[in-house]
């Protein structure tokens, strides 16, 4: 047997010689080492030997398996070496490659031109104001001077979900509940941007979903110089429109009510494509907030007056912008958002 296990180290050493890879080091050790293996099927002669014989036997036995494992051990770690090698030559890089430049986001232009409106109306001392999307009918329309009979509340121009809680059609709502929860008592100084739902068809100028930004100032003495004043501002700073004209028009929560006018801000007023030649570009609605939605909010409108008013931000993004689309917004199509991408 001593004769057989010496034979089996000399021929395995010889083939782990020649050993080219390391499945083929992977399967001389399951030939010579493993259960099946040679030194095992010798081994299972040792229950013939006598008492004196196994001890001589399994030393040698060890000494073979010895030998054989540290060979593998020195051929793995050759392989393993060699691999290394092989991956750090394929994956050299080189340091003097330009950097490949990370993709990164933008803000949606429709954002862009909210924070930019509320930039300025921050800058003339409002605060912005957020309200729920859910609303209730009080809220969105009777708190507004709405009564149940008015033809704004028709089942048909808004989305319902019970007959007391709808989509908000408006902003507006933000402002009853800011009324109500000052418990009468200004000033109020607020401008609320949101999302606002209506049962519209989508085309070019419309949608079922929009953003509209309005605003409220109640105070003790407003009048509608203090509106007229803050809307120039806005159109100057915004557009850089030099004048503003007011149309008499008519809006349930606000009396006199009035349909505010930019001067158009590509021609300078003398007529163009963009203001179709009349010098005006239609810009927002606005007007002296109701006596009756005054005292639904629980101010006093014997001693307290205010001006509102409300803007499409889509409306503003496309007169800015130059956008002939409103679903352009939309559609998520990267080329079109691309173009508002700032650096």
């Amino acid at each position: 047997m001593k004769e057989r296990l010496e034979s089996m180290q000399t021929e395995a050493l010889a083939e782990l010689g020649r050993v080219a890879g390391p499945q083929e080091l992977n399967e001389l050790r399951v030939k010579y080492l493993g259960k099946k293996g040679q030194l095992t099927e010798i081994l299972r002669g040792m229950g013939g030997l006598s008492a004196e014989e196994r001890p001589v036997i399994g030393q040698v036995a060890n000494e073979v398996r010895a030998a054989i494992e540290g060979v593998i051990e020195e051929k793995q770690s050759a392989f393993e070496k060699q691999e290394t090698e092989r991956r750090l030559a394929a994956e050299t890089i080189d340091v003097s490659l330009p950097g490949r430049p990370a993709a990164s986001g933008a803000a949606h232009p429709l954002n862009r031109v909210i924070r930019e409106v509320e930039d300025i109306f921050i800058g003339m001392g409002f605060t912005v104001a957020e309200g729920p999307e859910v609303e209730t009918d009080y809220h969105n329309f009777e708190a507004l001077n709405l009564p149940k009979d008015h033809p704004a509340r028709d089942m048909q121009d808004s989305f319902y979900i019970t007959e007391e809680i709808l989509l908000r059609t408006q902003t507006s709502p933000v402002q009853s509940r800011t009324m109500l929860s000052r418990g009468g008592v200004g000033p109020v100084k607020i401008i609320s941007p949101g999302k606002v739902y209506r049962r519209d068809d989508d085309d070019a100028t419309h949608s079922h979903q929009f953003m509209q930004i309005e605003g409220l100032v109640i105070d003790k003495g407003i009048k509608m110089s203090n509106l007229k004043g803050t809307l120039l501002q806005f159109v100057q700073e915004m557009f850089g429109s030099s004048r503003i004209r007011m149309r008499p028009s008519f809006f349930p929560f606000t009396e006199p009510s009035a349909e505010v006018d930019m001067s158009c801000y590509q021609c300078g007023g003398s007529g163009c494509r963009l203001c179709k030649q009349t010098g005006w570009i239609e810009i927002l609605g606005s007007g002296m907030v109701h006596p009756r939605v005054l005292e639904m909010g629980g101010f006093d409108p014997k001693v307290y007056s205010g001006f509102a008013f409300g803007m499409g931000v889509e409306r503003i993004a496309m007169l800015k912008h130059g956008v002939d689309d409103i679903r352009h917004f939309y559609t998520n199509d990267l080329r079109f958002l691309r173009q508002f991408a700032r650096s």
